[in-house]
């Protein structure tokens, strides 16, 4: 499997490092080479946040990625920073429930995923990030969904209640739209 790498851009709080961890964790459940750089605005909630995952079969020389294949962003600010980022023929994974814009250019594959409501609908808000990354992982296919759900049931197994199911639910919402998606 090739190499691969994405932004996860929004505001503190989105959970964006989050589910980049949870890229992550799947990816070496899976014994690929990973790496996963956070960087936070000036405040944490509220503020700018972003991450970065780097994927591979072998050794991985930098964290740093200047044009990545992917960016999920979440949030307008975002879209407005790493779109004109992604690489030629890369990949766009938008909140349309916070952005109210089309994509600029034309020379990448954008995924328009509603994820704040599909996360509503699944049980919580606050897993819209779960079904970004679904979105994600559908399309790209970098990681086995199933490595992915355990990464999540891993990450949240110590919150009461069903967090970790609404978490899984939201998920696999955005898995079937990357999936279903051209």
């Amino acid at each position: 499997m090739a190499s691969e790498d994405v932004v996860m851009a929004g505001f503190g709080g989105q959970g964006l490092m989050a589910i980049g961890k949870i890229l992550a964790k799947a990816a070496m459940q899976e014994g690929r080479h990973v790496t996963w750089l956070p960087s936070y605005g000036p405040e944490m909630r509220g503020g700018t946040a972003n991450c970065v995952v780097i994927i591979d079969d072998d050794a991985i020389g930098s964290p740093v990625v200047k044009e990545p294949r992917a960016a999920i962003v979440m949030n307008k600010q975002s879209i407005d920073k790493f779109e004109p980022t992604v690489k030629k023929g890369g990949l766009l994974i938008v909140n349309k429930s916070l952005i109210d814009r089309k994509a600029a250019r034309s020379d990448l594959r954008v995924i328009y995923v509603d994820a704040n409501a599909i996360a509503e609908n699944e049980g919580s808000g606050k897993s819209a990030n779960m079904v970004a990354l679904g979105a994600y992982v559908g399309a790209v296919k970098t990681t086995t969904p199933k490595a992915v759900e355990h990464a999540i049931a891993e990450n949240f197994k110590d919150k009461r209640g069903s967090v970790g199911d609404i978490n899984v639910r939201a998920f696999l919402r955005g898995l079937e739209i990357g999936s279903a998606a051209k």
